[in-house]
């Protein structure tokens, strides 16, 4: 039998969740033993998002296979098992850029090429190709509902119901029933609205996800049905929930499950099984204590460009019962002199130095790593963070003043960081990253090994610039372990220091966070979180039961 689709859209305005909305239907269907597969569509012209700006776009997600993709990705990953890889994830650049491509190369036959059929065609087929290993895909349309960039997408998705059938294709639209405090009123307006725009376009919405601060009296959502033309079982109050992995259970008791099944004609798909999804979220509510974790980034303006790093180290603390407490750090406000950006550090269960490109706020990171080695606090560094943890111990430990990466400063005499050879000659912006999935071997003995349980895994790149092996006597002489490499050697991807020295020092080239689940944290946040947690235990700073029974739990 081939692929359903289920279509979520949003109007009213952006940022209404639908990412996370389809991910938690994704989830609801996979309990329930279907194979889901996830998809979104993003209608800027950019080709992907890697050369975005953070502050704008948020974080970069990448995939096993090195795509770039959008941070709905990341949610659709942690939320289900779906497989995804470039072909999950593409812009209205990538589909103009295929369409061109083919007219240049005559594949139109001197057709005058247009937005119906070629772009439009363009689009069906990334959704069939998807289609192919799954029995239900979901796909997300990025923007709102009455933006000019997303009509491609939604005349491509209106056409699907014409290919298709109805028992094949379901629509769901995410909108807004917003409360009016000067007039102490829920208004349904917007809604009706919304859908009347859809509506225009060919679609006929077939549940409507109602976001909400309050609660949907049952009279409202008549109203809601009787004017968008659905029915009233399918109008849907998504409240706001304090912890996003509450959510999935929040569209169960609404029945949401049931009415994609029903629409579907997939009833006979076995009763959802969220034993440990509602596990999960009891956690979240009741934790035993809290720690706290000081994350010195370069983007900590927006929390969106670190999206998937805050949810790994949720995931950490859900595992180990525990409440999250991010302080995010600007590293530019560490580069003080006399050693006056320690009062910014105490205090801080653990340190974590994320990516990021650039030489903005390097001594700033610097400065936080000495701080967590000399004070023995719990140290994890990631891509950009591992680099800076190599430069700090070359010039503190070893002496080498100089020390520095070729991408901050191309005339230091001392490059412990460089830009391999390999990877330079390409002088677009994304054309020189190491990205995607590479296998990494570690030391058997190795704290990296230990926190994996094995020697060999596989991990996600995201950078440009590497370790210069020339100065590994050096460092390793000195006590800095080199304990993960690619297979070939080439490639330095795990250091940390014994921990008959430090507690928990680890640093790892790639990006973990990326394949850490809710309910399979990431071993090596896992362990940061648990080494975090014992160093508030031996400062005294762990919170008696009673007194944490009065704290508000944390999204």
């Amino acid at each position: 039998m081939s692929a359903k689709f289920i279509f979520v859209t949003g109007g009213v305005v952006s940022s209404l969740g639908k990412g996370l909305a389809a991910a938690s239907i994704g989830c609801l269907l996979e309990a329930r033993g279907i194979r889901v597969g996830m998809m979104k569509f993003d209608p800027y012209l950019n080709v992907d998002p890697g050369t975005m700006s953070p502050f704008q776009h948020g974080e970069v997600f990448v995939t096993d296979d090195g795509a770039e993709t959008d941070l709905d990705m990341g949610h659709y990953e942690r939320f289900t098992h779906a497989r995804l890889s470039r072909d999950n994830n593409l812009t209205s650049g990538r589909i103009y850029e295929q369409v061109i491509t083919k007219e240049r190369r005559g594949d139109y036959l001197g057709k005058t090429v247009q937005v119906i059929p070629h772009v439009t065609n363009e689009i069906k087929n990334a959704m069939r190709k998807v289609a192919a290993e799954n029995q239900v895909v979901l796909v997300e349309i990025g923007g709102t509902v009455g933006d000019i960039e997303s009509l491609p997408f939604l005349e491509a998705i209106r056409q699907m119901r014409q290919d298709l059938g109805r028992d094949n294709t379901l629509f769901v639209h995410v909108t807004l029933v917003p409360w009016i405090a000067a007039a102490q009123e829920l208004k349904t307006k917007p809604t009706q609205h919304s859908v009347k725009e859809m509506l225009s376009i060919g679609i006929q919405p077939d549940i409507l996800l109602c976001r909400t601060e309050r609660n949907l009296p049952k009279e409202m959502r008549s109203k809601i049905a009787a004017f968008c033309n659905v029915e009233e079982a399918a109008v849907i109050a998504a409240r706001d929930v304090a912890n996003i992995y509450e959510l999935p259970l929040a569209l169960e008791a609404e029945h949401v499950d049931r009415l994609v099944l029903k629409y579907l004609r997939m009833e006979d798909a076995p009763d959802a099984k969220l034993d440990k999804w509602r596990s999960l979220v009891h956690r979240a509510y009741h934790p035993k204590d809290e720690v706290h974790i000081g994350i010195v980034g370069k983007y900590v303006e927006y929390e969106d460009s670190y999206k998937s790093l805050k949810e790994a180290l949720v995931h950490g603390a859900l595992d180990a019962n525990l409440k999250l407490k991010v302080t995010w750090i600007e590293a530019e406000g560490l580069e003080t002199e006399n050693g006056s950006y320690t009062a910014q550090l105490d205090g801080f269960d653990g340190i974590l130095v994320p990516g990021g490109f650039g030489k903005r706020g390097i001594e700033g990171m610097l400065n936080a790593i000495r701080f967590a080695r000399e004070r023995g606090v719990p140290y994890f560094g990631i891509c950009l963070g591992m680099q800076t943890a190599c430069i700090e111990f070359a010039r503190n430990v070893c002496g080498l003043k100089n020390a520095n990466s070729s991408e901050f400063d191309p005339s230091t005499s001392d490059r412990v960081i460089y830009k391999l050879r390999e990877l330079t000659g390409v002088e677009e912006m994304g054309g020189t990253m190491r990205l995607g999935a590479w296998t990494c071997i570690m030391e058997p003995e190795s704290l990296a090994a230990k926190t994996y349980g094995t020697t060999e895994i596989s991990e996600r790149h995201r950078h440009r610039y590497e370790f210069n092996r020339e100065y590994e006597p050096l460092l390793t002489g000195a006590g800095l372990r080199l304990t993960g490499t690619t297979p070939d050697a080439t490639y330095v991807e795990m250091i940390e220091l014994s921990q008959t020295t430090h507690p928990f020092f680890i640093a790892c080239q790639f990006h973990p966070e990326f394949k850490s689940k809710p309910l399979e944290p990431h071993p090596l946040f896992r362990d940061f979180v648990k080494a975090s947690y014992e160093n508030r235990m031996r400062h005294g700073r762990a919170l008696t039961q009673g007194r944490f029974a009065t704290l508000e739990a944390e999204a």
